[in-house]
């Protein structure tokens, strides 16, 4: 019998309609718009707003956008996976709120929460789904709403992030094209230089934890970007290694949209020039799990079938990957 592989058979994204500006920004927390574009590549970023207005919001919009595009009926979907770190709520999980909203009622799903990586963690995930021969249509989401856990008073956090949602959906074949290999790695002792601190088991939610901002990003901004320039690029050079790759062989690198200095170090560690780096951070920001379908969204018309595209992402946790993907269809 032929291998089965995961193949993306379509892809579609979702941002809101306010447009945060770095302009804004400088009103609202001491800071301007030449200091944050020359330390991270953004000048504006997506905000949901609204009473609410969860995750699932944009993650049902990316999906029944992905059905319609792909002439897909949401009863033969199989298996949804929401990638997030900002669900609506702590259950029941966004994945099958977005199921219910988007009528894919023959399906189940379940949240995954890797950070930044998620998209990559769920994209294995569902790919081995479809390998193992017991799914035909899994529908992979990122989606993520940042700014309900961002603190607009501390500038190391507030000016990188923004909000968005993106989706694939993976079907099987056995051309050699799709979900060629991945590498996915996670080290828990880098949870103190990016985390929550309160709002879990640990230290639940109180006046206390309220009073102290607990409840918002804090990150170690050097600690983290040293990290994640040497685990992407590492992960991302030993994938293409593992599969006999050049950077000539390289159609796209397809990196997670977190600060353009990360993202050009991973290119030149890979041999990639930036005419075959996909980005989209100076408009969206970091959008988290909702970085790598947003790409393959915004760059879908200039892809080609047999491309092949290393996706990488580094995430808190800490949680970091990549995967090697043979595009698998020429633009609609």
């Amino acid at each position: 019998m032929d291998r089965l592989r995961a193949m993306i058979t379509g892809v579609q994204g979702y941002v809101p309609d306010y447009i945060l500006t770095n302009k804004e920004l400088e009103t609202l927390v001491e800071t301007n718009d030449e200091w944050i574009t020359s330390r991270t590549g953004i000048k504006e970023r997506r905000i949901l707003k609204g009473k609410d207005q969860g995750s699932s919001v944009m993650g049902t919009a990316a999906v029944k956008g992905l059905l319609e595009k792909t002439g897909t009926d949401p009863l033969d979907i199989d298996l949804i996976i929401c990638a997030t770190v900002t669900p609506d709520m702590p259950f029941p999980a966004t994945a099958n709120i977005i199921a219910d909203q988007t009528g894919a009622k023959n399906s189940y799903s379940f949240d995954v929460g890797a950070a930044c990586s998620g998209f990559l963690y769920a994209l294995q995930i569902g790919n081995q789904f479809i390998q193992a021969g017991t799914h035909k249509k899994v529908i992979i989401v990122g989606a993520d709403k940042m700014s309900s856990i961002v603190d607009y008073e501390d500038r190391s956090t507030c000016i990188l992030f923004g909000d968005g949602a993106g989706a694939v959906l993976l079907e099987p074949t056995t051309e050699e094209l799709g979900i060629m290999d991945a590498i996915l790695k996670a080290d828990g002792s880098g949870a103190p230089y990016l985390q929550i601190i309160a709002g879990g088991s640990r230290r639940p939610a109180s006046q206390e934890t309220l009073d102290a901002k607990e409840h918002y990003a804090r990150q170690e901004g050097s600690a983290v970007f040293k990290f994640a320039v040497t685990k992407m690029a590492d992960v991302s050079e030993e994938v293409m290694k593992k599969n006999d790759l050049t950077g000539d062989d390289i159609a796209w690198l397809v990196p997670h949209q977190a600060n353009k200095r990360i993202i050009d170090a991973t290119a030149s560690r890979m041999g990639i020039g930036t005419e075959k780096v996909m980005m989209n951070i100076e408009k969206y920001g970091n959008t988290t799990a909702a970085t790598i379908p947003l790409c393959l969204w915004d760059y879908e018309s200039k892809l080609k079938k047999g491309d092949n595209l290393i996706l990488s992402a580094f995430g808190g946790g800490f949680t970091w990957g990549a995967i090697y993907v043979k595009w698998g269809y020429d633009p609609k």
